[in-house]
């Protein structure tokens, strides 16, 4: 006999699995898998490792987290990201017989777990692995392996990742993307469609609509990609506006450099929390020169009312609005990375800033709340579940 519960309660009776890739810090991944955890509070969660300090594991519950051998290998705590070659493997052992639906949260090897033909695998893709695909040059070129035999290690270690990497997509059954962008590389790589859904933003924390707001602001990691460079540099030759820096990593003395000359440029090094808040709530307006898959940043400065300046590719096309349909414009975007593109950008920014309210950024920030991503993570989970078990959703109900 079928088994058929009403939408909303379905998930209910299930065993559920969450597979993450593993657990180092509370960050924008790991805030994926915390919403799911409240969506399914009886699921179990399994990691390649798990190495998330006491003070950031609150999002666990409590839970105990299934590992991989990879766990307890010499020297894993500081440096595990240095066993990639191993982690197929690891994931692959994983035991998840008895589980009626697994969820992976997937930037390398989660999607790889083996389910049955019972079980409904959703994997929810922050990003295909960027290293070994598109982004294999800069890489390469970024961790100093461009000659000699780490360099032809590299290679022969991406070009197996890669074909895992699509062998092993075959055992999703349904994709789900975190932006429209993240949906066509999929497309591209792996040959499937993805639905978005668009991952969770804490929206009540970043809010913020009536605060005075004066100057530029940029707050990032200071890496390569970010292209922090280009935005001071821009605003370098543009001496009557003053920009804001917060931020840290490997590019902090190339950008002390650039804005050495330049007194409207003040450099914050990395901030509190608190600060953070603060300057995205007293920001005229946020500038990102980066190509992102999604851009977790954009929207929490959306939702302290603050209006973006951006680079138009990647997850910001999901998020900035540039036009004045629904609302009104939240943002504007610059085609190329270049300093004369930004500059443009912000020229073209002071004439419609009018029209970007406070009270606009914040209602397109809502798209993205935390209450969002359970509502769209729970159709798309239901309509799987729908769709490829006929017979029923409970564990041993095929009769």
């Amino acid at each position: 006999m079928n088994v058929v519960r009403p939408a909303g309660q379905v998930h209910k009776a299930l065993r559920v699995a969450i597979v993450h890739e593993w657990l180092e810090h509370y960050a924008g991944s790991e805030r994926v898998v915390e919403q799911l955890l409240i969506l399914f509070p009886q699921a179990e969660l399994f990691a390649i490792v798990d190495f998330m300090p006491a003070s950031e594991r609150a999002m666990l519950g409590g839970r105990a987290v299934h590992t991989t051998f990879i766990q307890n290998l010499p020297f894993a705590r500081r440096h595990f990201r240095n066993y990639l070659g191993l982690m197929p493997l690891a994931v692959e052992q994983l035991d998840l017989a008895g589980f009626d639906l697994v969820i992976s949260s997937n930037h390398a090897c989660a999607k790889g777990v083996i389910t049955g033909p019972d079980q409904v695998h959703v994997c929810y893709v922050h990003s295909p692995m960027r290293y070994a695909w598109d982004m294999q040059a800069a890489y390469l070129r970024q961790s100093g392996m461009q000659r000699g035999l780490r360099r032809l290690y590299a290679r022969w270690l991406l070009h197996r990742l890669r074909n895992w990497d699509v062998r092993s997509a075959a055992g999703v059954d349904v994709f789900v993307a975190n932006s429209s962008y993240i949906a066509r590389r999929i497309r591209k790589v792996y040959r499937r469609e993805a639905s978005v859904v668009y991952p969770p933003v804490d929206t009540q924390r970043f809010n913020g609509t009536d605060h005075t707001r004066r100057d530029y602001a940029v707050i990032s990691r200071l890496v390569p990609y970010k292209r922090v460079d280009l935005v001071v540099e821009a605003f370098a030759r543009m001496p009557g506006k003053v920009l804001h820096v917060a931020g840290d990593g490997p590019e902090r003395e190339r950008i002390a450099a650039l804005a050495a000359n330049a007194p409207n440029i003040i450099l914050h090094g990395r901030i509190s929390d608190a600060e953070v808040l603060r300057m995205m709530r007293e920001a005229r307006a946020f500038v990102f020169a980066a190509e992102e898959d999604f851009g977790i940043a954009m929207v929490e400065a959306q939702a302290c009312g603050t209006p973006l300046i951006v680079l138009g590719r990647g997850g910001a096309r999901d998020i900035v609005r540039d036009t004045d349909e629904n609302g009104g414009p939240t943002g504007v975007f610059f085609d190329q990375q270049t300093v004369e593109a930004i500059m443009a950008a912000v020229t073209e920014f002071e004439k419609l800033e009018t029209r970007m309210t406070p009270q606009a950024c914040r209602a397109n920030a809502q798209r993205f709340s935390q209450a969002a991503f359970r509502q769209s993570m729970l159709r798309v989970v239901e309509q799987a579940l729908h769709d490829l078990r006929p017979f029923g959703v409970e564990a041993g109900c095929d009769a």
